[in-house]
């Protein structure tokens, strides 16, 4: 039976630096492909459709729930759905290439629970809330509304980190870099 790739799932509250470390893996010359994930909410700055996510009005994203396409989805916020289509796994799988995901931590979780031993769950987190405050003001791409909004959901997301597999804190970029690059490399090797 011919091989097929395995899953590297990341999980974090937003402004955790998930994405960084992400875009830092994939330039480090592993066979990683990164899933890209569908969703209602509308681009956000150069974000492109297909290579960033699969943009979708509410009423396409509730009509592949209703066909049985995702892996996993999530209402994160009212409105806001989020989505692994397993169509885009299952190529990813088949071609031998390790899938990497960016998905909230129940989507992980599910993930993690659908492929066993073939997913790394991996959760991302900040050195402290007030630290995620700061880079998601900084970041500059959301209202102060819908920062209060992420970090309340943040303070929640936190509680599932003991569900991971590995838990590492971003502390300084550097360090993190590190730890993930050395944990997807021996999984990926086993």
């Amino acid at each position: 039976m011919e091989k097929k790739g395995k899953l590297i799932i990341f999980s974090a509250p937003s402004g955790s630096g998930k994405s960084t470390l992400i875009q830092y893996l994939m330039q480090q010359g592993l066979p990683l492909s990164f899933s890209v994930s569908a969703t209602s909410r509308q681009p956000r700055g150069n974000e492109q459709n297909g290579k960033d996510y699969y943009f979708m009005s509410i009423d396409e994203f509730r009509e592949h729930i209703g066909n049985g396409d995702f892996l996993e989805y999530e209402e994160v916020y009212p409105g806001k759905y989020y989505g692994t289509l397993k169509c885009e796994i299952e190529r990813l799988r088949e071609s031998n290439r390790h899938v990497i995901f960016d998905v909230d931590v129940v989507g992980g979780l599910n993930i993690k629970r659908f492929y066993g031993n073939d997913a790394l769950s991996i959760f991302i987190k900040p050195p402290s809330v007030d630290v995620l405050h700061e880079r998601l003001v900084k970041r500059g791409t959301d209202a102060p509304e819908v920062i209060t909004t992420r970090i309340a959901k943040a303070v929640q997301e936190l509680s599932y980190a003991p569900r991971f597999d590995k838990v590492v804190v971003n502390d300084t970029l550097e360090n993190a870099q590190k730890q993930v690059l050395e944990l997807v490399t021996n999984f990926i090797n086993e």
